[in-house]
């Protein structure tokens, strides 16, 4: 395990990225750390250990290093301390983008036996349904209520309606 001084000690957190403090084998100081890795997460290396750098910097600004941190904006490469934030399992899903559905839309599918759009949520292992609706976009909006009610700042702040976006 990193500690936060070995972390401090090798690197410089600056808009999101580590650097090099010193130079060493095939590295320069003041050079970026890192490479992204294929899920979209940047990962360092220091003392043969590897790390996610958005874990080396919340342990770095913090002092600890909670199970889960989640980025506010969903994107796994801005690793700014102010889009980093402690969650547990079910709050870094909920925020999670959207993954794929027949509407095109988080939470929202297609319900063949009515003919409708129903809009459905999770929370704390429980499934909230949210009724049926002739119309996408009122099915989109019940979703993004209920998200606001039940995940708070952990909602995915980012559901489009068909002609326009949710404010």
């Amino acid at each position: 395990m990193i500690t936060q001084q070995e972390l401090l000690d090798a690197f410089q957190y600056k808009d999101g990225n580590l650097y090099w403090k010193f130079s060493k084998q095939g590295v320069n100081a003041g050079q970026l750390a890192g490479a992204k890795h294929k899920t979209g997460y940047v990962q360092i290396q220091l003392n043969r250990k590897f790390m996610y750098s958005h874990r080396a910097i919340f342990l770095m600004h913090y002092g600890h290093l909670p199970k889960f941190i989640d980025h506010i904006d969903g994107n796994p490469s801005n690793n700014k301390i102010e889009n980093l934030r402690e969650a547990t399992a079910s709050q870094n899903c909920w925020n999670q983008k959207y993954k794929g559905s027949a509407s095109g839309f988080k939470g929202v599918t297609w319900n063949k036996q009515y003919k409708k759009w129903q809009p459905q949520i999770s929370a704390n292992n429980k499934k909230f349904y949210l009724g049926k609706f002739l119309n996408l976009n009122d099915a989109i909006l019940a979703y993004q209520n209920a998200a606001e009610k039940l995940h708070g700042k952990f909602r995915t702040n980012t559901l489009k309606l068909q002609s326009g976006e949710l404010e």
